[in-house]
């Protein structure tokens, strides 16, 4: 049966992220993502948190050593963030944020070999993560049942759509 705090998990994680950036002075991307992923490790809660952590210490490890991100830097990045994320999961199971993640990974990449523009690869991103998330029932029996989506996999392609605006 799915859990309910899922939300609570990702965003107390997410919460634990923005303080270790807001609270030391960084002054490149590679370095706001360190701390990022070090904060998500630190105060990761539940598989959901758990999970996020390692999607950003992957996302922070293809970026170690980066100024700025770039379109293709961040496809790159979101698919090593897929990869650390899977490899950290002892039972990976499709349907769930990793599928989603993975998914959006591959439209990035994909979207970044036919334009190099950031707004244009996250967008293909999102709508890549939107329909990962609507298909997870399809994927994964007990949400089929309960007629839900996978809730961290929602998670995670939300948060997306606000960095691409209206």
């Amino acid at each position: 049966m799915p859990d309910g705090d899922t939300g609570t998990n990702m965003l107390l994680t997410m919460r634990s992220a923005y303080k270790e950036i807001t609270t030391e002075s960084l002054q490149s991307a590679g370095e706001v993502c360190r701390a990022a992923a070090h904060g998500a490790l630190m105060g990761a809660r539940g598989n959901s948190g758990v999970i996020l952590s390692q999607i950003l210490r992957g996302f922070s490890r293809s970026l170690d050593g980066s100024a700025t991100i770039s379109g293709p830097q961040f496809a790159a990045a979101l698919a090593e963030g897929g990869r650390v994320a899977y490899k950290g999961v002892n039972r990976p199971v499709e349907g769930t944020i990793l599928t989603v993640v993975r998914e959006a990974a591959a439209a990035a990449e994909d979207a970044a070999r036919a334009d190099p523009d950031l707004r244009f690869i996250m967008a293909r991103t999102v709508h890549a993560a939107d329909e990962a998330v609507a298909n997870t029932p399809k994927l994964l029996p007990v949400l089929a049942q309960t007629g839900k989506v996978d809730s961290g996999g929602k998670g995670c392609s939300s948060s997306w759509r606000g960095c691409i605006g209206p």
